[in-house]
């Protein structure tokens, strides 16, 4: 009787060990499947959900106008992409050149435009660039002015 009794624990234990080792093996290999899929989710929504920016024209050319002109001009573009579309900054390459976002999100469908202001105090042929920061798929994105300033 006692040997039994101490069969049956040994039987218990050397069991328990063995139920151990299988719980642990599967869990090793449920984890990488449950860690990768943390990965792939967000990845697949962000692919679907994006913003993008198609504009009307990349580059406004002035042609020749006379100093102290009105330099204002607008870069007109629509969001065809499937998230809204959010203008973070704006800037120009150099002083002469003010742009104005949107304040804004552009929805899926609608046009926005980029206000930009070229100071036409200064005389002579110029190129200066745009450049947007936003949500959309392809960050930033440059634009360029263009034009010749006539003296009076």
């Amino acid at each position: 009787m006692i040997i039994e009794s101490l069969n049956n624990k040994f039987n218990f234990t050397k069991n328990l060990i063995i139920m151990k080792k299988l719980l642990f093996t599967i869990c090793l290999a449920i984890l990488p499947a449950l860690t990768f899929a943390q990965y792939a989710n967000p990845k697949s929504e962000e692919a679907a959900m994006n913003a993008k920016m198609e504009f009307e024209t990349e580059v406004i050319d002035y042609g020749t106008i006379a100093r102290n002109s009105d330099g204002v001009r607008h870069f007109v573009f629509e969001n065809t992409g499937s998230a809204p579309l959010i203008i973070k900054s704006v800037k120009g390459s150099c002083g002469c050149t003010v742009p104005t976002k949107p304040e804004k999100p552009i929805m899926p469908g609608e046009t926005g435009e980029i206000k930009v202001k070229y100071d036409t105090k200064r005389v002579g042929r110029f190129t200066k660039t745009v450049t947007i920061v936003s949500n959309a798929s392809t960050k930033p994105k440059v634009v360029r002015i263009k034009g010749e300033v006539l003296k009076d």
